[in-house]
């Protein structure tokens, strides 16, 4: 029987950034002033996320299985079933694995709590060892949270754990024809649609609720519920503004039929992992069958 392995997510630090874009500490730390910020506040926060790497890295058994994967390889890492996932930097990172995954448990962990809210990245990196226990001996505490899932006609498809978004490319405006259920098809000419989870409702989805006279009651994040917008539909001759949001329960879909060519779906702000539609694909997006498996204790 194969020992238990952990993989390890991670994300370059702004330091690390830095220094590849500028070419040594002293540029960047010459280009930081120049913006007024200081250099010593950027290797404060370089030097937590490697202090709690290096300890989750000591909690992990010895006899256990390892992996590791930088945020910007999520799309060619292959998770395996079985696998515990250990995410250590802010919560977006949180979001941006849970599409790559299938129901293995995550355990998010915080490097800097004065920095990061600790949503989705709850735990201090000294509990990664009690933790890993408690998740292979089956006594780990387990929050489900619902996922959207995005499909083309053509079989591609993606999930997010915070929101989707279908729409031109560079965010002008799209046409498209919107079934929404319970509503009469509509062709509209928007900047987009954003499909939201409850765990996207503090973020995009809680500014597009702002302004509107009756927007829908954004859900909870284990809600079996999602919410949706259309924004800044424009009304025309051939345009509607009719139907611009509402609630997708589990089983429900909202269809995008599309009427311009190029336009992306993308999930959690991961753009360059899109979907892109030609000119009469229909996507349809609704609650995911699968959900984020994150460990609270």
């Amino acid at each position: 029987m194969l020992a238990p392995r952990v993989v390890v997510v991670h994300r370059r630090t702004e330091l690390e950034e830095l220094v590849d874009c500028h070419g040594t500490r002293g540029q960047a730390e010459f280009f930081l002033r120049g913006r007024g910020r200081d250099l010593a506040a950027v290797q404060h926060r370089h030097d937590a996320d490697e202090a709690a790497r290096q300890q989750v890295a000591v909690a992990v058994p010895s006899d256990w299985r390892r992996g590791t994967v930088e945020r910007a390889d999520l799309d060619r890492f292959r998770f395996e079933d079985g696998d515990v996932v250990l995410v250590v930097g802010p919560d977006g990172l949180v979001a941006n694995v849970a599409k790559y995954l299938d129901g293995q448990p995550v355990v998010g962990v915080n490097p800097d709590p004065d920095r990061n809210p600790g949503v989705l990245v709850r735990h201090p990196p000294d509990r990664v060892a009690r933790l890993l226990a408690d998740v292979v001996a089956d006594r780990a505490g387990i929050e489900r949270r619902t996922m959207v899932a995005a499909e083309l006609d053509d079989g591609q498809r993606l999930l997010a754990v915070n929101e989707v978004f279908a729409g031109h490319a560079s965010h002008q405006s799209a046409r498209y024809l919107l079934t929404a259920p319970g509503r009469e098809p509509e062709r509209q000419s928007s900047s987009g649609i954003i499909v939201g989870t409850g765990t996207g409702a503090t973020g995009w989805c809680a500014s597009l609720v702002r302004g509107r006279t009756a927007p829908p009651r954004l859900p909870g994040p284990a809600d079996r519920t999602l919410a949706w917008f259309v924004r800044e539909a424009w009304p025309s001759p051939s345009t509607g503004t009719n139907c611009v949001d509402g609630l997708l329960a589990a089983g429900d879909r909202l269809a995008l039929a599309a009427e311009t060519d190029g336009l992306v779906v993308f999930g959690d702000g991961l753009e360059p992992d899109r979907l892109v539609l030609s000119w009469g694909q229909q996507l349809l997006i609704g609650v995911a069958e699968a959900t984020l498996c994150l460990v609270t204790g």
